[in-house]
């Protein structure tokens, strides 16, 4: 009886996992299918190479795409102007996938050239592959909408336009206006030089501009007269760099001087230095920035100038989930790695080449990392979203496995056909995860189980920055 009940269930388990599978062979044939045309809006938006908060054409060219697809539009989210939310559906679940397309300043570097070529010298570029993050994020969501559409699915899916992740937190924003209020799961991915899924930590991060005024004088007819703003500045990055040996582990602090006067033989009235502060612990993060506050306001007063200072941004670590991660894993492992033809294998050669020591090899394109826990070491406004609503993330390599991101490398990679690759991989997986979330939402509960544990019944949100406005205008 035990056996014929066995059997039975395997019957009418069969049909089911055959249509599942059926559904995801589906969205990989449509993903792939509009794949030249996905890789020509990356390239644009890298061509765009907008910084943070000035992303106007990129974002306006991903909201007419998605516009064009049948999606809700809400522009000029959380006081930004070019952050948007584009909806799709109604009903439970409710599933969010991150975009970003904001660029690196002084980055730029001509497509599929393995030497360092600029296109415009100083300009900016795509160092960290947010043209290929904003639309491959598109991508998945189109295909999922056509999946509500063609199975007749309740559920709602979202696309949230995050500008300036870039040290501006434009998701922060978003956060603190209450956008994910509502959804379930958060999903998103990032361009790398590996394919991974593993849950993976993040440094939590504030920033901000320390700005001295002082006294101009001739800097050798009158040098008594002048206060020196530079002078302070000095004094702080002194201060600062004594202060490390007194952090604990996995505390990164690093600036640059971003005014320092206008000419030698005058005493500079005003400078500015431009820093951040990181580590594992967000708290940590609080506690030094306080005792950073109080070097600058020491370095004032023994220089006899004056400083304020604007926090231009703040993120949380980002908090892991382990339920959806090994969902995510398993469609990563399902799609596969970036394989290369024999003229990608030969750029990437010349590529690894210049990369000394940090080279890899390239076969490790097609990899998928086994899945394990580790602790990052960059920083991300996905931090606090991942603290709001359960989210996973992954990476796929669309860059030359070795190359550093923000890089002129990383550039080269994100405009080429390699890029394109690894951004069609990760729109699947995040696709497929999403199918399996509307398809089974207890994995959802399990997900959000694990988040309410991790929280604890002590956490409430308070953003690192606070209750400013987004600093739009932070880069200069």
């Amino acid at each position: 009886m035990k056996l014929r009940n066995s059997i039975l269930s395997l019957i009418l388990i069969a049909p089911a996992l055959a249509w599942g599978q059926k559904d995801k062979d589906n969205i990989i044939k449509s993903i792939d299918s509009k794949s030249a045309q996905y890789s020509a809006i990356a390239k644009q938006i890298w061509d765009y190479a907008e910084v943070g908060y000035q992303e106007e054409k990129s974002s306006a060219l991903l909201q007419s795409e998605l516009k064009k697809a049948g999606f809700k539009i809400e522009s000029g989210v959380a006081g930004m102007p070019t952050a948007f939310v584009a909806t799709y559906g109604s009903g439970k679940p409710v599933i969010g996938i991150l975009g970003e397309y904001d660029a690196l300043p002084g980055l730029s570097q001509k497509a599929g050239v393995p030497e360092q070529d600029a296109v415009n010298e100083g300009g900016s570029g795509h160092g960290c592959g947010h043209n290929l993050f904003g639309t491959a994020s598109m991508a998945s969501v189109i295909a999922v909408k056509e999946w509500l559409i063609s199975s007749k699915s309740p559920g709602t899916i979202k696309f949230y336009g995050t500008p300036a992740e870039e040290g501006g937190s434009g998701k922060v924003y978003m956060v603190r206006e209450g956008l994910f209020d509502g959804v379930d799961v958060v999903l998103n991915w990032h361009p790398s030089s590996r394919n991974a899924a593993s849950p993976r930590r993040s440094l939590a991060n504030k920033t901000g501009k320390f700005r001295f005024y002082g006294v101009a004088a001739h800097a050798a007819g009158a040098p008594e007269r002048g206060r020196s703003a530079l002078d302070a500045v000095e004094a702080m990055t002194h201060m600062v760099n004594m202060m490390r040996e007194h952090t604990t582990e996995k505390t990164r602090i690093h600036y640059v001087i971003t005014r320092g006067g206008e000419a030698p033989n005058v005493v500079p009235a005003f400078a500015e230095l431009y820093l951040y502060v990181r580590h594992l612990d967000r708290e940590e993060v609080r506690s030094m920035w306080e005792r950073v506050v109080k070097i600058a306001e020491g370095a004032a007063l023994g220089t006899e100038t004056t400083m304020d200072y604007e926090v231009t941004g703040g993120v949380y670590d980002v908090l892991p989930n382990e339920v959806l991660s090994k969902i995510m894993h398993s469609n990563l492992t399902k799609v596969g790695g970036v394989k290369y033809t024999e003229e990608e294998k030969a750029f990437a050669e010349k590529l690894s080449a210049t990369m000394g020591k940090g080279a890899k090899p390239i076969s490790n394109s097609e990899r998928i990392e086994p899945y394990k826990y580790f602790a990052g070491g960059g920083s991300t406004d996905v931090g606090d979203v991942s603290w709001t609503v359960p989210t996973v993330g992954l990476s796929t390599a669309t860059y030359v496995p070795g190359t550093a991101a923000h890089s002129w490398q990383a550039v080269a990679c994100a405009g080429s056909n390699i890029g394109m690759k690894g951004m069609v991989v990760a729109a699947k997986t995040m696709a497929l995860t999403a199918l399996d979330l509307y398809k089974d939402q207890k994995i959802i509960t399990e997900a959000k189980a694990e988040f309410d544990s991790n929280l604890g019944p002590d956490f409430n949100y308070e953003a690192l920055i606070g209750d400013r406005a987004p600093a739009l205008d932070y880069r200069k």
